[in-house]
């Protein structure tokens, strides 16, 4: 499996600091091209999200450069990845919660990270970044491990009445903040001429479904540079219509 991909990240309208981080990682292996993209959404007074979500960036690219192809060869693969990720995860909860503890923050970070071995893919979520498949149709793979989704699961708030909650961004759990992490992992089959797209919540939340099909369909993503004039061109959009976080968005496309 081939990519094309493409990264953007704006510090937006009002903060003082971005605390997104993003990462796009490829290598060649036995199993041949392989591909990770994580975005990591930080917060915390101080500017401190962004020192949580670096740290967990960092961590999950140390492993691709020194601990991915050891997991490659094992027998079940998605199994050891995801045990990996339970460890960088576990591990930096641990980090972040003391060096928040020491420096007296709050401070923490959502995860998104993908992972495209052969034609299968791998994600681990925790929080309300978010990983989207678009084919023919866009659709959300992951899930927000937040407030207002746990109330339309149990049925007690309507997507509307979540859509304006004010606890519509309160989460569930984070990297850093949270005493214990229950990772969402999925895995799933890829296809030729797929666009997968990571985000920070930043990026979604006054554009469209609909206008991000429009623009980052695959017909649409023919280069690397289309790629990335669409990603400045909906964060641009986000921004003239008062978009007030951090927004990072990552655009994977298989060929």
């Amino acid at each position: 499996m081939n990519f094309l991909t493409a990264v953007h990240t704006d510090i937006g309208i009002r903060k003082k600091t971005n605390q997104d981080s993003a990462l796009i990682m490829e290598a060649e292996t036995d199993l041949g091209r392989v591909l990770l993209t994580v975005i990591c959404d930080g917060m915390g007074g101080l500017a401190k999200g962004e020192v949580a979500s670096s740290a967990v960036i960092n961590a999950f690219s140390y492993w691709f450069e020194n601990e991915l192809s050891a997991d490659l060869a094992a027998d079940n693969i998605g199994e050891r990845i995801y045990s990996s990720w339970e460890k960088i995860v576990f591990s930096c909860n641990d980090k972040i919660a003391d060096y928040g503890r020491k420096n007296g923050v709050s401070m923490g970070t959502t995860l998104i990270a993908l992972l495209i071995v052969q034609d299968d893919y791998y994600i681990i979520n925790i929080g309300d970044s978010r990983v989207y498949c678009i084919t023919d149709r866009l659709y959300q793979l992951s899930k927000d491990q937040t407030f207002v989704q746990r109330e339309m699961d149990m049925g007690r708030m309507t997507p509307e009445q979540a859509k304006n909650s004010p606890q519509k961004s309160v989460l569930l759990q984070c990297i850093g903040a949270s005493n214990f992490i229950d990772p969402e992992f999925l895995k799933g089959k890829c296809l030729p001429n797929q666009v997968f797209m990571l985000c920070s919540d930043g990026f979604r939340h006054i554009i469209s479904e609909q206008e991000i099909f429009d623009n980052l369909n695959p017909n649409v993503l023919t280069s690397e540079e289309v790629m990335l004039n669409k990603e400045i061109f909906l964060v641009e959009l986000n921004k003239q219509r008062m978009e007030r976080d951090n927004i990072t968005v990552a655009l994977v496309k298989t060929v």
